[in-house]
């Protein structure tokens, strides 16, 4: 990692990955949870919201937990994500990224959290647990 340890925390709701049709309007339901997150592309419409709002018909991926990477991260930083993910991957654990202006989301799925964790504190992160 880098010169500091980068502090991660673990968001309390389970969050789902969605996947709609491109020209889909924005669901209502979009917008609950800890973090929320909607992209549009030519081929899908992508929305992480809490898990528990997701309907039922809606093709999803459910079971995400969200670790936040603290910041604001700077975006002169080089290799931050690069390195989080290569320490998952080395534990085999898979990953989807959320990244805003200010810092980085790293979602893992529940079954695999201990083991993230594990990994993360073994190379020098502090991870936080607290409100979950």
């Amino acid at each position: 990692m880098e010169s500091s340890p980068l502090t991660l925390t673990l968001l309390p709701e389970q969050l789902g990955v969605c996947r709609l049709p491109p020209d889909a309007e924005i669901p209502d339901w979009a917008w609950n949870g800890p973090v929320q997150s909607v992209t549009r592309t030519a081929e899908e419409l992508s929305v992480v919201c809490a898990a528990a709002g997701v309907p039922d018909g809606v093709r999803a991926e459910c079971g995400w937990r969200a670790l936040k990477v603290e910041g604001p991260l700077d975006f002169s930083l080089v290799g931050v994500l690069a390195s989080l993910a290569g320490t998952l991957a080395a534990v085999e654990v898979s990953i989807f990224v959320l990244s805003t202006f200010d810092t980085d989301y790293l979602l893992v799925k529940a079954e695999s959290l201990e083991t993230a964790v594990e990994a993360l504190r073994a190379a020098g992160c502090r991870v936080l647990l607290k409100d979950c």
